[in-house]
């Protein structure tokens, strides 16, 4: 299997998905000649021409609605928001069009879009270019909401999102777009949405990530076990829909809980999970659940480091509920 690291996985990705499906076209700004701001789609445009991968004007409203359009006439779009914190401007074509139109028309009218979208801290990219807004998106029905961490899930994942007939929104961690590498299978393969995977098996605590953070929770891990620490680290994979079996075999077993997400700890994801862990597994619980999220602020220039959850926050986080 060839080393690749996300970059190189979605790219790959794309292309398998293009020479087999006529319909599927890419669309958004600059990943035509250019391949994207991230090269996530370097030389599609050459290989499979203008017609399929169209370069937009600078227009997430315009990227989106032209998208919704393309889906319900019966082709299969996959457009490029360049980050996540640029797609409010089509939050209305998300939130009250694309996720609604398979319900609205009684499933006569599915709306294949698979939005590809870069998200997150960790390049110093200011407020406008480091948010994580997965939340929005698990909050509104209709949309399927995909985080991958690894290369070999980032091919997989994306490749079972674009045959799906529901809307996805498949944000990619782009601090790690280049740092996480692996090998990845060659060819065509999906991994099904829905399904977690224990990524570090343990016995004391139960560590739940997704994206860039499983990243630093495995790293956590390990300076946990130099301190006589287990933990088993999950990384969801999709939040939407979410693997809930997993989770809640391991919490079974663990009885403690720590959470990680990168988005500001108000309204998070983290606290839906805890809500659900909650109500399913309470009685298995040793110690209070914990979060280690961003702060309730915007995000700072050149304060990545500080705002994001660190290695040692999360292991501060699992003493704690070890501890209790």
């Amino acid at each position: 299997m060839p080393t690749m690291n996300i970059i190189q996985a979605v790219n790959d990705a794309l292309r398998i998905q293009m020479s087999q499906d006529d319909r599927m076209v890419i669309l958004g700004e600059d990943v035509g000649k250019f391949g994207g701001v991230f090269r996530a789609t370097t030389g599609l445009q050459a290989e499979f021409g203008k017609d399929r991968v169209i370069d937009t004007p600078l227009s997430e409203a315009g990227i989106i609605g032209t998208s919704i359009g393309m889906a319900l006439y019966g082709m299969r779009p996959v457009p490029e928001i360049q980050f996540a914190d640029f797609i409010y401007p089509a939050f209305d074509h998300i939130v009250n069009e694309l996720a609604k139109y398979r319900y609205r028309s009684g499933g006569q009218y599915p709306c294949p879009v698979v939005i590809r979208t870069p998200y997150g801290g960790g390049i110093r990219g200011g407020h406008y270019h480091s948010q994580s807004n997965e939340t929005f998106w698990a909050h509104t029905p209709g949309l399927k909401v995909v985080i991958p961490a690894t290369p070999e899930d980032a091919k997989g994942l994306l490749l079972s999102a674009m045959r799906q007939d529901d809307p996805v929104i498949f944000m990619e961690p782009k601090r790690v777009y280049r740092a996480a590498k692996g090998d990845v299978s060659t060819g065509d393969y999906t991994i099904e949405l829905g399904k977690a995977k224990v990524v570090r098996p343990g016995s004391q605590v139960t560590v739940i990530a997704y994206g860039s953070m499983t990243h630093t929770a495995l790293d956590a891990a390990k300076k946990a076990e130099a301190l006589g620490m287990d933990p088993e680290v999950i990384d969801l994979r999709s939040i939407v829909p979410l693997d809930i079996d997993t989770i809640i075999k391991s919490v079974e077993k663990t009885g403690r809980v720590v959470i990680v997400q990168e988005a500001p700890k108000t309204g998070g994801y983290a606290a839906e999970l805890m809500a659900l862990i909650n109500e399913k597994a309470l009685l298995s619980l040793e110690a209070p659940m914990v979060r280690v999220t961003g702060w309730d602020t915007p995000f700072p220039y050149t304060l990545d480091l500080e705002y994001l959850p660190s290695a040692e926050r999360i292991v501060e986080a699992m003493q704690k509920v070890i501890r209790f």
